[in-house]
């Protein structure tokens, strides 16, 4: 149902839109990240997990902006996982105001037994697309990302050959 706003057409387009998107989004996080409880994870846990697991150790700074977390909740999540054992904390040699963050065995051992299971539900989330569709989304949100942090879009793919 398009927007009762009772502005300008573009106005109007625009808030539909952001209805559209943001409802498809919060659906799409929904469904993927279900099974997260079963492993007993919130999403933020299985974030900072996978961005150690793919990246190796990170700083707490660098880990809140890979994951889109505020660096105040970030310290709650790293304080749960290292609760848990499956993260630990080690102030950087070269600059003891940084704190470094690494997965332990375990915490790897729980990232491998999870990762194929949240691939598996992210894949089954855009079932409802082609291909073709799946990369049109994929290049207009990168676009739209991109042009709310002021990085230039690339250009699209027709006019890259």
């Amino acid at each position: 149902m398009p927007t009762r706003y009772p502005g300008l057409p573009e106005e109007r387009a625009a808030l539909d839109a952001y209805i559209k998107l943001w409802r498809a989004a919060h659906a799409v996080e929904v469904a993927a990240h279900r099974h997260l409880t079963d492993h007993g994870l919130t999403v933020s846990q299985f974030g900072v997990l996978e961005a150690l697991h793919h990246l190796g150790p990170l700083s707490q700074r660098q880990l809140a902006g890979k994951i889109l977390r505020s660096s105040g909740n970030l310290t709650m999540v790293i304080d749960n996982l290292e609760r848990g054992q499956l993260v630990r904390r080690e102030r950087d040699p070269g600059d003891r105001r940084v704190i470094n963050v690494f997965l332990t065995p375990g915490g790897e051992a729980l990232v491998a037994r999870v990762l194929p299971d949240h691939v598996r539900g992210i894949r089954e989330v855009f079932a409802g697309l082609d291909p073709e569709e799946l990369a049109q989304l994929a290049a207009l949100s990168r676009k739209l990302g991109r042009s709310l942090i002021g990085e230039a879009a690339e250009p699209a793919p027709s006019a890259r050959r």
